[in-house]
């Protein structure tokens, strides 16, 4: 069985083609705002299937995966910046202290759902005014879930992290692997692994 990437990161993309999977890539959009007293967890594991599933119905032969990273310090769920004042306002409170990295991974099936969430635990040190004015002056926060991406330039302020590297990155590729071998067993076709290949649509 085919497999596709409802996701237009491009962060996921290069995960899986280093992980050597053949993919196709085919966005989800939904509304991904949070509901009333929806804790961070069932959030991305919520948003991660509704993605799953809405790509699904074009893609009824796929298995079809979907993924949704946040952020969480202090209870507060930290998405993408709006501008680079809420960056800068995300990397002051990441400073010096432990945060949670939370992705929701969901694969969708013909006849086969399977959901889950890692989550890393990730500590920056201290950061001066200058060097988080310098970060938001990169552009890289652009885009990313806690306005920082620990592959880039933000490595320097990572002094320690408890569990999955790639999860940080933007998907944990072993338990998309866990996940995809799951599905595997309870089809005829695995999914096609290989140079990837990728259709944004």
């Amino acid at each position: 069985m085919r497999l596709v990437l409802a996701s237009r990161s491009p962060r996921r993309a290069e995960l899986l083609t280093s992980a050597g999977y053949d993919f196709e890539v085919v966005p989800a959009d939904i509304d991904e705002r949070a509901l009333d007293r929806e804790t961070p967890a069932v959030y991305v594991r919520r948003l991660a299937r509704e993605k799953a599933a809405r790509v699904h119905r074009d893609h009824p032969a796929s298995v079809v995966l979907g993924a949704d990273t946040v952020v969480v310090i202090d209870t507060v769920m930290l998405g993408k910046p709006a501008d680079e004042t809420d960056a800068a306002s995300m990397l002051c409170r990441l400073s010096g202290r432990s945060h949670e990295v939370l992705t929701g991974v969901a694969l969708h099936t013909s006849n086969a759902q399977r959901c889950d969430v890692e989550s890393t635990r990730v500590t920056f040190r201290e950061l001066t005014a200058a060097e988080v004015a310098w970060y938001v002056a990169s552009g890289e926060p652009d885009g990313k879930a806690g306005a920082y991406a620990i592959q880039g330039r933000a490595s320097r302020f990572v002094i320690r992290i408890e569990g999955s590297y790639t999860n940080v990155v933007g998907l944990p590729i072993a338990l998309v692997d866990h996940l995809l071998r799951g599905v595997a067993a309870l089809t005829v076709d695995a999914p096609a692994v290989g140079t990837a290949r990728t259709r944004a649509v």
